[in-house]
């Protein structure tokens, strides 16, 4: 059992019969959780079967909890083995256990096997809590490693914005001044300058949120970069989490966020799924009252960046989008991003800044990466990318042990493959570091995220991958 005192987010696995009532199950959840010892707070989502979503006893408990509900297709819930099959549900359903199945898809690890009412069945899963600090930056402090754990384009910063930065220098002996670089940050996006706040880093961007806003439902999607849910719980918010599924390719579902959500975080393209979210279904999460946050961290990675809310102004409530020079430049230690949003947000959020926050060469950069010069030269960064992600995947393909799910957009990848852990470990001691998945929630230890590189590294790491795996595999 796990003790009330555990910070444990829990997935409750639902199997139910057609006509099942609300009170039913809610009843049948409580007795659940007081055998576990968890209270309902514990509760992250309720999850079934796809062809159960629309049952009314279902929507209305989830909805009662103040939780998602997720349905997965029959055929992944299939695929889990459960400790307790049941062989007139596999007749039924395709699947021995739809609760278990459900509880252990989302939660990987079942902390109550199934128990029964009436017309219904739930299991009780819960994901050990990841580390939400960690970043691909840890992966290559050991000299000499061919780095695919950071996102960063290799060769960059270009020389002739290194030569600029370098000439902007001699300004130091005075005070940043932004006027510049924020009207070149908003003409790049077709804003007001009202609307652009500059920040040190991306990352600067989510403290600021977490500090001014006020949510009383805070919900994040992942997997997704864990710094806005570091940021939030560091600021005394209480967070839930919508967990999408590799089952449905990591896709954002109508639905899935819960009405009563205030404040939604959610990135796209998506690290480190590197799902690229329809613009049409992001925008279908804004509404009066709420603050819709869009990480577009890696967006100038994606060709023509097509699925962007940059430029849309006239959503309801508050759609805040922000982005990071960090990755096509090759600025990571220069530390500059910016935030877009309504102007009496921005103002908000500039007030809890410090003074000058922003550098004078992280300036000059943001200047110059705005002008339509630097977008051609990112444009044809992301093609380029775009190519060599195909190479990457190809190789990938032919390795049968490793499965990719979703359609990757963005300059990583992210792999599902038994035994991870120990293949990272080997990966290493062959020169090559790449990104473990499992401090990103709803992922766990058989997941890694391996940066795009040119044909030459990826044949490399691919030859380097495909002697390892046959190794772990026996030991596993």
């Amino acid at each position: 059992m796990v003790s009330a005192g555990s910070d444990v987010r829990v997935v409750v696995g639902v199997g139910a019969s057609g006509g099942v009532g609300a009170d039913e199950l809610l009843a049948l959840i409580s007795a659940a959780l007081e055998e576990a010892r968890l209270p309902l707070s514990a509760i992250a989502q309720l999850a079934t079967v796809e062809a159960r979503l629309d049952e009314p006893g279902l929507v209305a408990a989830a909805r009662s909890l103040a939780v998602p509900l997720v349905g997965h297709p029959a055929a992944a819930l299939a695929e889990v083995a459960v400790p307790h099959p049941s062989t007139a549900v596999l007749a039924a359903t395709g699947t021995a256990s739809v609760a278990e199945a459900a509880a252990l898809l989302g939660g990987r690890r079942l902390v109550l096997p199934k128990r029964k009412s009436a017309r219904a069945t739930v299991a009780l899963g819960a994901a050990v809590e990841p580390d939400l600090r960690h970043h691909g930056d840890a992966e290559v402090r050991t000299p000499g490693l061919v780095d695919l754990a950071v996102n960063v384009r290799t060769g960059t910063p270009p020389g002739w914005l290194r030569e600029r930065l370098a000439a902007s220098l001699a300004d130091l002996a005075a005070y940043p001044e932004q006027g510049a670089a924020r009207a070149a940050v908003a003409a790049r996006h077709g804003r007001p300058v009202t609307e652009v706040l500059l920040t040190s880093g991306a990352a600067e961007a989510f403290v600021l949120l977490a500090r001014t806003l006020r949510p009383r439902h805070a919900v994040v999607v992942h997997p997704q970069f864990t710094e806005p849910e570091a940021a939030l719980r560091d600021a005394g918010v209480e967070v839930r989490r919508v967990l999408l599924s590799p089952a449905d390719g990591f896709r954002l579902r109508p639905g899935a966020v819960p009405e009563e959500a205030d404040l939604v975080v959610i990135g796209n393209p998506t690290n480190p799924t590197s799902v690229l979210h329809p613009v049409g279904s992001l925008a279908a999460l804004a509404r009066p009252g709420r603050t819709l946050v869009v990480d577009e961290a890696f967006m100038d990675t994606v060709p023509g960046e097509p699925e962007s809310l940059a430029g849309m102004r006239e959503l309801p409530g508050h759609v805040v989008v922000l982005r990071s020079l960090t990755k096509t430049w090759g600025l990571a230690g220069l530390r500059i991003g910016y935030v877009l949003g309504p102007a009496d947000l921005i103002a908000g959020l500039a007030r809890a800044q410090p003074l000058w926050p922003v550098s004078t060469p992280a300036l000059t950069a943001a200047e110059l990466c705005s002008t339509p010069a630097a977008l051609a030269e990112a444009e044809r960064a992301a093609r380029t990318t775009a190519a060599h992600r195909a190479h990457l995947l190809g190789g990938l393909a032919a390795l049968p042990a490793v499965r990719v799910h979703g359609e990757p957009a963005a300059s990583f990848v992210l792999i599902e493959l038994p035994g991870a852990t120990e293949v990272r470990a080997r990966l290493r001691d062959g020169g090559f570091a790449v990104r473990r998945g499992d401090t990103f929630p709803g992922l766990g230890p058989d997941w890694l995220r391996i940066a795009v590189r040119d044909p030459e590294t990826t044949d490399r790491f691919l030859a380097a991958l495909a002697t390892v795996l046959p190794a772990v595999r026996n030991r596993t």
